[in-house]
């Protein structure tokens, strides 16, 4: 197959890159751009360790072609952080002991950057439907959900 190029924005970067019409952005990002906080987890949509943000969306980017980031916005966990100082998210999740392994932490932070971003005082329903679709096996999402809590305090 021929290479196409595609443009888009990442983390803020004007981005423009050679890539397989069937590479999908999980690859793009991990191992042709060199961004690790996206996982490779279950790479069918359902476990949330690719999760980024796409327009404004949280998407799995396992399900994502490249081909289709043309002239979209993409954030990676990487993206949150401004001159060397944690995302109010990120901050929440450590003092709220909401990372334990690490591996589901990047795709939960993002969904609640994209919950919060839109509700910024989501009930903790709202909070447990917005990370539905990313799975933790360590926390029993407890911790998580009070993090996304405390976060929300911290960016009022």
């Amino acid at each position: 197959m021929k290479n196409i190029n595609v443009n888009f924005n990442l983390n803020g970067e004007d981005i423009s890159i050679d890539c397989e019409p069937a590479k999908t952005l999980l690859d793009l990002i991990r191992d042709d751009l060199g961004l690790k906080g996206i996982k490779r987890g279950c790479e069918i949509g359902e476990c949330g360790a690719c999760t980024v943000i796409m327009n404004g969306e949280a998407v799995a980017s396992c399900m994502v072609l490249a081909p289709q980031t043309e002239g979209a916005n993409i954030i990676t966990v990487e993206g949150l952080t401004s001159d060397d100082s944690l995302h109010p998210i990120q901050t929440a999740f450590i003092k709220k002991g909401a990372v334990q392994c690490g591996f589901c932490t990047p795709g939960m932070i993002l969904s609640a950057k994209v919950l919060l971003d839109n509700n910024p005082a989501p009930t903790r329903k709202e909070i447990r439907i917005a990370i539905a679709g990313n799975v933790c096996r360590c926390t029993g999402y407890k911790q998580i959900v009070d993090a996304i809590e405390y976060a929300a305090e911290l960016m009022k």
